[in-house]
C-alpha cells in the first residue's frame, strides 16, 4: 500500500495519473476508425483525459459513436506513450459521429463546455502539458461559426471569471488511440472512477459550473 500511495503521489505530481493507471496492462494496437453512416457528421473535441470525454457524449440521443484519439500535432500514427510525453504536438481528443437529424452541433458544444475547464491553458485538472490542452476542432465553416459564437457568448457572460483559452482550430488527421483506451470507463469502471476522483475533475467542474457541471 505504501508503494501504491507513493506511485499515485508521483503520478499526480507529474500530471500522468492516467498513464500510470494503464501502464503494464495494455496492448498497443490502435483501434480501428469507426465508420460514419450516410448523413452523419463528425465533431472533434479535446478536454483533457479522453477517458472522461466519452461518457457525456455517449449518453446523448443522436450520438452514434465516440472514439478516443490524438489530433492537432505533427507526428504520424502517434502512440499513447509519445503523446503523453508531450513530444508530438497532439492533444488527447474524442471524435464523435452523430446524426444531425437527432442532435445538433450546438448541443454538442454545450455538453463540451460543461465538461471541461475552459480557463486554464495547457492543463485539464491534474493532467498538465500541451497534450491536455482544451480545443474545438471544427470540420466545416458552420461548426467554426457556432464554436466561435458560443465561446464569445460564454466569455461575454463573465460566468467563469477569466478569459476562455480553449482553442478553436480546423480539424486535421485524427488518429484513434489504442484499443484499451476505447470505452475505458465501461471496461475498467473502478479504475476510471478512481482516476476521475483523484484528478479532481468533478470538484473543479462543480466549482466552475455549479449545478450545470457535466459528468
Amino acid at each position: 500500500m505504501t508503494n501504491l500511495r507513493s506511485n499515485i503521489a508521483l503520478a499526480l505530481a507529474a500530471g500522468l495519473l492516467g498513464a500510470w493507471l494503464v501502464a503494464g496492462a495494455r496492448a498497443d494496437a490502435p483501434a480501428p476508425a469507426p465508420s460514419a453512416p450516410t448523413g452523419s457528421a463528425r465533431a472533434t473535441f479535446a478536454g483533457g483525459c479522453f477517458w472522461c470525454m466519452e461518457p457525456p457524449f455517449d449518453k446523448l440521443d443522436g450520438v452514434i459513436s465516440t472514439t478516443s484519439g490524438y489530433t492537432g500535432g505533427t507526428k504520424k500514427d502517434p502512440t499513447y506513450d509519445e503523446v503523453s510525453a508531450g513530444t508530438t504536438g497532439h492533444t488527447e481528443a474524442v471524435e464523435i459521429v452523430y446524426d444531425p437529424a437527432k442532435i445538433d452541433y450546438q448541443k454538442l458544444l454545450d455538453v463540451f463546455w460543461h465538461n471541461i475547464d475552459p480557463v486554464t491553458a495547457n492543463r485539464q485538472f491534474c493532467d498538465r502539458g500541451t497534450q491536455y490542452r482544451s480545443a474545438i476542432f471544427y470540420h466545416d465553416a458552420e461548426q467554426k461559426r457556432l464554436a466561435e459564437t458560443s465561446k464569445e457568448a460564454l466569455d461575454a457572460s463573465g460566468r467563469l471569471g477569466k478569459p476562455i483559452v480553449t482553442e478553436i482550430v480546423a480539424a486535421g488527421t485524427f488518429y484513434p488511440a489504442e484499443e484499451y483506451h476505447q470505452d475505458y470507463y465501461e471496461k475498467n469502471p473502478v479504475r476510471y472512477n478512481y482516476y476521475r476522483y483523484q484528478c479532481g475533475r468533478d470538484a473543479r467542474l462543480k466549482e466552475l459550473w455549479g449545478d450545470d457541471a457535466g459528468k
